[in-house]
């Protein structure tokens, strides 16, 4: 009880000081400054650094006007070093608005993905930060990609004192759903577009293990595309991938437009989307200690069936002239893959999100995402309500194609209107797409696109 009442103390003292400090410099000026408008002359900033006991290492930047909030920013799969900003123009901008940033390598030593050790580490940073800077009067967490299932973690539990959290295109329908629908869009190009030839799927050896049956099944789309049959299949394979119909440079195909929705979806595993995700499968499957998706007893035309692709594959199979229920009874009667029960477990325990929500998080998502896709959103918040939490979470989304791929006003909009929740105990509107809208347009930076959507359900097979 003690130390809650200095912590208490101290966050009382720092927001007196904070506002005794902008009356000063406004009495001086005479000036008006809205919250929203650019800021111009770049502050002395202090870069801080550290190594954990588990070998992790962290960053930290303190601006000479720091405003008494802390971020600890989650990065994504891939990086095995710290740090605090999603990229630079957004960690520039913020530490202009006076916000102290930090985050952590996580322990990275033994595979890429690091969920078993990433919530710890950034929780140990937040505390070695604090020791060195001080008691923040605000701990905000922000997280990005495989970062933004760590973040949904940590708005999970509160841990390092977290107040509230904002999600960048997370991650977060976590690991054994991320692979079991990859599993699905692989396994029916293998069997249905690489019949006669042998692939690999799961239990990767190595890195480079993944990376030749990403060859090998991107090579294989790329072929088929050629005619209306393989067109038709890689349609279906699309559908259980999740994967949008509009691809980076094109325009959104109209409604109708099969053809082109299709294309669309080859662009993206043109462009090697395939290369990228199989060998992230070694490093999750490392990690969990085994495979963690299989297929056997799946039933892929009750899959089709809900998937938001199905009219899609269905006017291209009748197209092509092939029986779609002959693939589907196929894919059904070979599906023999089988899961490995404690990769199961320990996927939900370390690489899972959505059971319950200690803190407020606001959920950012774009519309068109190939490694993420933005159905993850609709399987993460049915969990939230399954939880009774529904009423922290709030998602918006902006209408992009890619990954991860939003403007720093659109970041820091989605940063200020977390931070309206916490001032003023409710959402109100301040998370709806007008308003965010309309004050990352008024930040007047690289221009913002939120817009009303509603994202559908993920399509995934049931698993006995």
């Amino acid at each position: 009880m003690a130390a809650r009442t200095r912590r208490s103390t101290r966050r009382s003292t720092r927001r007196a000081l904070a506002a005794l400090a902008a009356a000063v410099v406004l009495s001086l000026t005479g000036a008006s400054v809205s919250a929203a408008a650019p800021l111009t002359a770049a502050p002395a900033v202090e870069r801080l650094n550290g190594t954990l006991p588990d070998g992790a290492t962290w960053i930290a930047d303190v601006p000479e006007n720091w405003n008494g909030t802390l971020i600890v920013f989650s990065h994504g799969f891939g990086s095995t070093v710290p740090q605090n900003a999603p990229r630079e123009a957004v960690r520039l901008r913020l530490l202009e608005e006076g916000y102290a940033l930090t985050g952590s390598s996580y322990d990275t030593s033994e595979t890429l993905w690091a969920l078993e050790s990433a919530e710890r580490d950034q929780v140990a940073t937040v505390a070695a930060v604090t020791e060195r800077i001080g008691e923040p009067t605000r701990t905000l967490s922000i997280g990005q990609s495989m970062g933004g299932l760590v973040n949904a973690r940590l708005a999970r539990s509160g841990a390092g004192g977290i107040d509230g959290a904002l999600g960048l295109c997370g991650l977060v329908a976590g690991a054994n759903d991320l692979h079991s629908y990859q599993l699905d869009a692989e396994y029916t190009i293998a069997r249905l577009l690489l019949p006669d030839t042998p692939v690999k799927l799961v239990d990767f050896a190595s890195e480079a293990e993944g990376a030749t049956t990403g060859r090998q099944l991107t090579d294989a789309v790329v072929t088929a595309q050629k005619t209306p049959e393989g067109r038709a299949r890689i349609a279906l394979a699309a559908a259980y991938l999740n994967l949008p119909t509009w691809a980076p440079g094109k325009d959104r195909p109209a409604a109708g437009d099969r053809e082109e929705q299709q294309a669309q979806q080859y662009e993206w595993l043109a462009r090697g989307v395939l290369n990228r995700v199989e060998p992230a499968r070694f490093h999750v499957e490392k990690a969990l200690g085994g495979n963690n998706s299989g297929n056997k007893g799946v039933d892929y035309a009750r899959v089709l069936s809900g998937s938001q692709h199905a009219p899609l594959v269905k006017a291209l199979y009748k197209k092509a002239g092939l029986d779609l229920r002959a693939d589907l009874r196929d894919l059904t009667a070979n599906a023999t893959i089988t899961a490995d029960p404690a990769a199961v477990a320990a996927g939900l325990r370390t690489s899972s999100a959505g059971q319950g929500l200690a803190v407020p998080l606001l959920n950012i998502h774009t519309t068109a995402d190939d490694l993420v896709p933005v159905e993850q959103e609709s399987r993460f918040a049915t969990r939230v309500r399954a939880s009774g939490d529904a009423a922290q979470l709030r998602q918006a989304y902006v209408e992009r194609q890619g990954h991860c791929a939003f403007t720093t006003a659109e970041t820091v909009a989605a940063l200020h209107a977390l931070e309206s929740r916490l001032d003023t105990g409710r959402w109100g509107t301040s998370a709806t797409p007008a308003a965010l809208q309309s004050a990352a347009t008024a930040l007047d930076l690289d221009g913002a696109a939120y817009v009303p959507y509603r994202p559908a359900e993920l399509t995934i097979g049931r698993r006995p």
